[in-house]
């Protein structure tokens, strides 16, 4: 059996995705899913609720998917682009209800 060599900073990199990328990612979607909940007549803290369950879910998920993950770099994209861009959708949610 072969062992692969891990190197410190690998593990610190994927460390960071997974806390820091995960929270920024999971805030991104769930800032989106409470503005398109209320935009769509929900409750604001029905909508609240739900995206908080939701987000937890998907933070679990990224967080096991950063360590789980061959390409670190291509983890660190998807969270960063992904972030961004459910920031800016969700701002535009919200300023289109409010």
């Amino acid at each position: 059996m072969a062992t692969a060599s891990i190197s410190r900073r690998d593990i610190v990199s994927r460390t960071l995705a997974a806390v820091l990328g995960g929270y920024a990612f999971t805030w991104g979607l769930v800032a989106f899913g409470m503005a398109a909940m209320v935009a769509a007549d929900m409750e604001f803290h029905d909508a609240e609720h739900l995206s908080a369950i939701i987000g937890f879910l998907v933070f679990l998920i990224i967080f096991l998917a950063a360590f789980a993950a061959r390409n670190i770099n291509r983890v660190w994209l998807v969270l960063v682009a992904g972030a961004v861009i459910l920031a800016a959708a969700a701002t535009g949610i919200q300023s289109l209800v409010v």
